[in-house]
C-alpha cells in the first residue's frame, strides 16, 4: 500500500498531498476535544502497536503480500481524529527513517490511509453500526468488517491518484484489477486482526474504547 517515489508525477502529488495536510490539521483541532490524560497514553500503545504490525507482511496469493493499515483500528479505539494523526505520524517515521514509503508520496500514502483509511473508514464503521443489534459483541464484528473495506478505500485512493498522474506505464483497468483484488484479500486479514484487537480492549478496558460512545448514543436514541 506504501507508495513509492516516482510512480505518481509531481503535480498530482503535490495536489493530494495539499489534500492530506488539510485533512490532518483538521484532525489536529478536533483531537484535542477528545485526548484527555486516559486516552493520551492509549494513542500512544495505538501508534506503536499499528507502527510494529505495519512492518510484518503476511502473504496473500501468488506472491503477494500485505500488511496491517490500522486506520479503523485506530479510529475505533481513540477516536477518527486522533486515529488520523496517530496513522500520520506512523507514516512519516517510516517514511523518514525506514523508507517504507518514498518521501514525495509521503502526502499521497497519508490521503490514502489516515484520510481514505481512517476517516473514511471510520464513517463506514459507524454507518454499519446504526444497523447492527446493541450490543458490545456488535462492536468487534462491525470494526472488523469496516476494517475491510477501508482497505479497498485505501486502494481505490491509489487507483485515483494513478489514473490522474500515474507515471508506471500500466493500463488503469489492469492497476484497477489487481489492487482491488489484492486488497480484498488483504482486507480479510486487516479485518480479523481489527476485530481481535478491539474485542480484546473491549473485554479488558471498555471505557477506553472510542467506539461504544456509538452504541451509547444509539440506545439512547432508542430510549
Amino acid at each position: 500500500m506504501h507508495i513509492p517515489d516516482g510512480f505518481i508525477n509531481v503535480p498530482t502529488s503535490a495536489g493530494f498531498g495539499a489534500a492530506a495536510v488539510g485533512g490532518i490539521w483538521y484532525s489536529l483541532r478536533r483531537a484535542a476535544d477528545f485526548l484527555d490524560d486516559r486516552r493520551i497514553p492509549l494513542a500512544g500503545l495505538v501508534a506503536a502497536f499499528v507502527f510494529a504490525a505495519q512492518m510484518i507482511n503476511f502473504p496473500v496469493a501468488a506472491g503477494t503480500s500485505g500488511h496491517l493499515i490500522g486506520g479503523v483500528l485506530a479510529a475505533v479505539l481513540v477516536g477518527p481524529w486522533v486515529g488520523a494523526v496517530v496513522l500520520t505520524v506512523v507514516l512519516g517515521v517510516q517514511g523518514f527513517f525506514f523508507a517504507d514509503g518514498g518521501l514525495s508520496a509521503l502526502g499521497l500514502n497519508v490521503f490514502n490511509m489516515a484520510v481514505l483509511g481512517t476517516m473514511l473508514g471510520y464513517l463506514v464503521f459507524r454507518g454499519l453500526l446504526r444497523l447492527a443489534p446493541q450490543r458490545p459483541s456488535s462492536l468487534v464484528v462491525v470494526a472488523g468488517i469496516a476494517a475491510g473495506i477501508a482497505v479497498v478505500l485505501a486502494a481505490l485512493g491509489f487507483v485515483l491518484q494513478y489514473a490522474i498522474g500515474g507515471e508506471g506505464g500500466a493500463a488503469i483497468g489492469t492497476v484497477t484489477a489487481a489492487m482491488i483484488g489484492v486488497h480484498l484479500l488483504i482486507g480479510v486479514g486487516e479485518g480479523l486482526i481489527t476485530a481481535l484487537v478491539v474485542g480484546a480492549v473491549l473485554r479488558t478496558r471498555p471505557d477506553l474504547v472510542h467506539g461504544t460512545t456509538a452504541i451509547r448514543e444509539k440506545v439512547m436514541a432508542h430510549g
